[in-house]
């Protein structure tokens, strides 16, 4: 092989790492393909992939008046100007459900002109199951914008009924031989099985992985950093020192010690190398006063980008977040577990699930002696923040106004204080025994619920700097 031919295939190899992707979603409506654009793209965002999701039906309902006629009649096939319109918006169709379609947005994404051209990869979302579909449509199909105000839930639930009908007609699913020269995945019965094809490049791979992780069960996400240890009541980064020994009382891992002292409320407890907090190199052990007396010009480029800059000899946020990569693809394969990790780490995890960018991520509050639960939606994640009756250093750093003279406050003391800032619903049993379980330890009151033996059971991850 000539140097022209190697380097012809170089050049080729590198215009397929730059091609930009594009995602489309196929399926009937209240199939999930909503859920699974919204949960898609925020992973995506997290890893660094900048990615953005349009749904057809905002557009929609700016191109038609849906008060002059019925919402399913919209969708039926004999209607030929809600045809002419859905044609008119065929790139964010979401449900892509007819092989024309699908063959307009391949041809769309190869044109001559466009440089460089698309990657496309289909996601089908396959149904069959009464029940999930039943829920699909209890939960978000009847209050989406084209029935709020304009008809009861019932009347909703039935119209919403015949549009799927209507797609039904004309509903023609992906196939490994018709489509044979398309890259595709088959989520089918919301994650039960899955049929991929043809999947091609970085991109596509990592939404496969994504996908095959994910399910859509009820559960709760518990979030909590270790107790207060001695480091943090002076203000020291990182380290490994013991617990406050009004708190706890050990020799080194904070975080095993706090799980460890509400195990007994566990099914197990398991430690975790990835959660151990961000590593700060030469800083590690050192005041906030102390490294900007001895590094002001590393202070100072930490202030303006926090989430890019890297500790020299240890890391950054970026590094963080690919770290916890495999923590986030189990939580969204498990059910009820509680992390006792760090205030960093916590961040990353809580950033995923509320959708917070770059920006946001490192100035996320996550105080000591406090439950952050976690509850997924459809489309949203709902956070609800209980905090126990100890007083405890508050370790927030906001942003400051000015990086290059940033400010460096002293410590506050937080005062008791037992309540939800976010909600004012009671507490699941679950939540009740893990607050309540927590608080007798704490307070060395560990005859509390903890002798109960209806006490809920859940799993624990914490970090140790012990574990391979």
């Amino acid at each position: 092989m000539t140097f022209h031919k190697i380097e012809a295939l170089c050049d080729s190899s590198r215009e397929q790492v730059r091609v930009p992707n594009v995602i489309a979603l196929v399926g009937l409506p209240a199939r999930g393909k909503t859920y699974i654009s919204h949960k898609l793209c925020r992973y995506l965002n997290w890893i660094g992939i900048k990615t953005r999701a349009f749904n057809v039906g905002e557009y929609r309902r700016k191109a038609c008046n849906f008060e002059e006629q019925g919402a399913s009649e919209f969708f039926s096939p004999k209607n030929v100007q809600g045809s002419r319109i859905r044609d008119e918006l065929a790139i964010f169709d979401a449900t892509n459900t007819t092989r024309e379609r699908r063959q307009w947005l391949v041809d769309f994404c190869k044109r001559e002109e466009r440089d460089p051209k698309f990657r496309i990869f289909f996601i089908e979302s396959v149904c069959d199951d009464p029940e999930i579909i039943a829920s699909n449509i209890a939960e978000v199909k009847i209050s989406c914008p084209d029935y709020i105000g304009r008809m009861s839930e019932e009347q909703a639930k039935e119209d919403f009924l015949r549009r799927i009908e209507n797609y039904k007609l004309q509903y023609q699913p992906m196939d490994e031989e018709q489509d044979d020269d398309l890259s595709f995945i088959k989520v089918i019965n919301a994650g039960r099985s899955f049929y991929v094809h043809n999947v091609n490049g970085h991109v596509q791979s990592r939404v496969v992985y994504f996908l095959m992780n994910i399910h859509l069960l009820p559960r709760s996400i518990y979030l909590t950093r270790h107790g207060e240890s001695e480091y943090n009541r002076i203000g020291r980064l990182g380290g490994d020192s013991p617990l406050n020994l009004r708190i706890w009382s050990s020799q080194k891992i904070r975080a095993a010690q706090t799980a460890n002292l509400l195990k007994d409320l566990a099914a197990h407890v398991e430690y975790w190398k990835v959660l151990d907090e961000i590593d700060a190199g030469i800083c590690e052990g050192l005041t906030y006063e102390d490294f900007q007396a001895r590094y002001p010009k590393q202070f100072s480029e930490r202030d303006k980008d926090k989430y890019h800059y890297r500790y020299p000899s240890g890391e950054s946020y970026e590094d963080l977040v690919a770290r916890l990569e495999p923590v986030i693809m189990e939580l969204e394969r498990q059910s009820n577990v509680l992390v006792v990790s760090h205030q960093a780490v916590l961040r990353c995890i809580l950033a995923y699930f509320d959708n917070k960018n770059r920006q946001e991520l490192p100035y996320l509050n996550v105080p000591l002696h406090t439950v952050i639960k976690l509850t997924p939606k459809a489309y949203s994640c709902k956070i609800e923040m209980f905090k126990f009756r100890i007083d405890a250093v508050d370790t927030y750093r906001a942003k400051p106004d000015e990086p290059a003279k940033p400010p460096v406050v002293p410590l506050i003391p937080v005062p008791l204080s037992f309540t939800s800032e976010t909600s004012t619903e009671e507490e699941d049993d679950l939540t009740s025994a893990l607050l309540h379980g927590a608080t007798a330890i704490l307070t060395s009151n560990t005859n509390g619920l903890l002798e109960e033996r209806n006490t809920p059971r859940l799993a624990i991850a914490v970090p140790d700097k012990k574990s391979v």
